[in-house]
């Protein structure tokens, strides 16, 4: 099992490279479409100024075989000839400066429209994909690695290109000059291209996996941030120090395999080439003269390839340098682009509207894994403008059930309808404006009140008012300081659990629902704040077909009928009264259990004083 293991780490490792890169160019391909134009621009732009450069060393072999050597210069061609190299250095530098503009704009619109589609892209997944993700992983790709595209644009468009055209130009002025001294030079090429792949092999594994780590690091620390009271209450801090220690020695380690990796095969290396092809060429020049004065000829090419070895060495060096960033953005786009390639929930196209909000079940089935299913069979019809509730004990299926409802996962077998129509083929916008949620756990934005409640619709101040009007929030929100302008911080921190649900049931009825949803919407909230939930939900009757998961039965004990769960079946259905009178039954044994938990049972009481 162990060498099955080495072996499947050591292919993984091999094929990462090439994964990387198609991972890379499809990106690219993909941030590069709409900037076509602006890229062959800045491509052009590079040419020109790549061009440029290389005609540097010509014109000084020119002068000094012409007018240095020969010591016949006068002073107006020396100051032409400065004036020339100034004026042309001059152009190089604003051709420069016109190709890293252009090119430099490309990346930054690039990065800015891949990052707004994966943040859309992340926004439209199933339901399914965030029951494994890890938050803290996902804001990494989102922020940290979409700025791949950046590097992937400055340092494949400018560094490596603008290195290969330098190198091309330096080495075609060579082969016009001596093209056996430029056989020599070119046998640099292959040597940094094997220490190019050599370095490739051993860093990609490292690099991916610090970025792993590092998306490990955000996510431990967004968790122990939004966990902090848990964290402080149950004194877990330095075990979580611990943790984290542990995973940032990880990181450290990782990281200090890449850096080894640079400092034995990027500069260092590239410069004993450098200088051992000087002497190389240096070796030839003296042979040449045996013994003797080189020719004027010989000097000026000397010169002049002297100048050119560094023109070709320097860009070597700076696609060798450029690996290890380019390695690093290689490792983030394959990651972009594996969070693109995952599918988006599916969305109806049909334009079915939901008019009375009747809810018809029918022998549904449901499982989150193959062979094991959570809801069995279940039959149930619910009647536009009723009030239905459904308990059980935990695990019973009901949150399961209301997942479905929400359209969140999509069963095997069997059928939902709303007015006759099945859920998935109702159009996304059309069901989301007809169905409301109050979860139990209310999401609240950094946001004031008006905010919360309208939730980037459209609303006017009178129907933020009228919402939580109905909800029964308004009375709270006039008494801020600032009404319904008022900021609520990260949370709703300022608020109470049963402010913070009065303002989840608000947003959910400013949308005008034909059916609301509440997850367990009471079952953090004290006895007050649950009879005016009450007082809400019953103002609505007639009006918006209600289904109420509850873990208080209080909640739900006028609902028309109350579905009773137990192990994903539906083995009870009536009212609060016909439920209570059946002997031995679920919901008789729940009422039960909730009056002792209610009046504090002495046998609760008693139990500790029993150990």
């Amino acid at each position: 099992m162990r060498t099955e293991a080495i072996a499947k780490a050591r292919t993984a490792a091999a094929t990462a490279p090439r994964r990387f890169l198609s991972a890379a160019a499809a990106l690219l391909l993909r941030a590069a479409a709409p900037e076509r134009r602006h890229v062959l621009h800045g491509i052009a732009w590079l040419l020109l100024a790549a061009g440029l450069e290389a005609l540097g060393p010509l014109a000084g072999k020119y002068f000094i075989d012409n007018y240095l050597l020969p010591r016949d210069a006068a002073l107006p061609q020396i100051a032409g000839l400065l004036l020339g190299a100034l004026l042309a250095g001059a152009l190089a530098s604003w051709v420069r400066y016109r190709q890293l503009v252009r090119l430099a704009g490309v990346a930054m619109r690039s990065v800015q429209r891949i990052r707004e589609e994966v943040y859309r892209h992340v926004l439209r997944l199933p339901m399914p994909f965030f029951d494994h993700a890890i938050t803290g992983q996902l804001v990494s790709r989102v922020t940290n690695d979409t700025e791949a595209v950046k590097t992937l644009y400055v340092q494949v468009l400018f560094v490596i290109l603008d290195s290969l055209i330098i190198l091309a130009g330096a080495m075609a002025a060579m082969l016009w000059l001596d093209w056996r001294l430029m056989l020599i030079v070119m046998a640099l090429v292959p040597a940094v291209a094997l220490i190019v792949f050599a370095y490739q092999r051993l860093s990609a594994p490292a690099v991916s996996r610090t970025r792993e780590l590092r998306s490990e690091l955000n996510a431990q620390v967004a968790e122990s941030i939004a966990g902090m009271p848990v964290l402080q209450a149950s004194n877990a801090t330095e075990r979580f120090v611990e943790r984290f220690r542990s995973l940032n020695m990880a990181h450290y380690r990782s990281r200090k395999r890449e850096l080894r990796a640079n400092a034995w095969l990027l500069r260092p290396v590239l410069d004993f080439l450098n200088v051992l092809l000087l002497a190389v060429v240096l070796g030839v020049f003296g042979l040449r003269a045996n013994g003797g004065a080189l020719s004027a000829m010989e000097v000026g090419i000397l010169y002049a390839f002297i100048s050119y070895i560094s023109r070709v060495v320097e860009p070597l060096i700076q696609i060798t340098m450029q690996s290890s960033q380019l390695q690093q953005a290689l490792v983030g786009a394959s990651r972009v682009q594996a969070l693109l390639a995952e599918a988006e929930a599916p969305v109806a196209t049909d334009q079915g509207r939901v008019g009375r909000g009747e809810i018809a079940i029918e022998q549904l089935s449901f499982g989150y894994q193959p062979g094991r299913t959570v809801l069995h069979d279940i039959d149930l019809r619910i009647p536009a403008g009723s009030f239905h509730g459904i308990v059980g004990h935990t695990g019973s299926g009901k949150t399961t059930l209301l997942s479905l409802l929400l359209r969140f996962y999509s069963a095997p077998v069997g059928s939902i309808r709303i007015d006759g129509v099945p859920l998935e083929a109702l159009a996304e916008d059309t069901f989301r404006a007809s169905v409301g949620l109050v979860p139990q756990e209310p999401f609240l934005l950094a946001a004031t009140v008006r905010e919360n409640i309208a939730m980037g619709r459209a609303l006017s101040d009178a129907q933020v008012e009228a919402a939580a009007r109905a909800a029964h929030a308004h009375g709270f929100i006039a008494g801020l300081e600032r009404g319904y302008d008022t900021p609520l911080g990260e949370g709703g921190a300022r608020l109470s659990v049963g402010q913070k649900q009065l303002l989840a049931i608000a947003r959910a009825l400013a949308g005008e629902p034909r059916i609301l949803l509440l997850d367990e919407a009471t079952s953090h909230i004290d006895s007050d704040t649950e009879q005016v939930v009450q007082r809400a939900l019953a103002a609505l009757r007639g009006k918006v077909t209600v289904v109420a998961i509850a873990h208080r039965l209080s909640t739900v004990r006028d609902a028309d009928r109350i579905v009773v769960l137990h192990h994903g079946r539906a083995a009870e259905l009536g009212t609060h009264a016909q439920l209570i009178d059946i002997p031995g039954g679920l919901y008789q044994r729940l009422y039960q259990l909730q009056q002792l938990e209610d009046e504090g049972a002495p046998g609760e009481d008693a139990a500790p004083q029993a150990t």
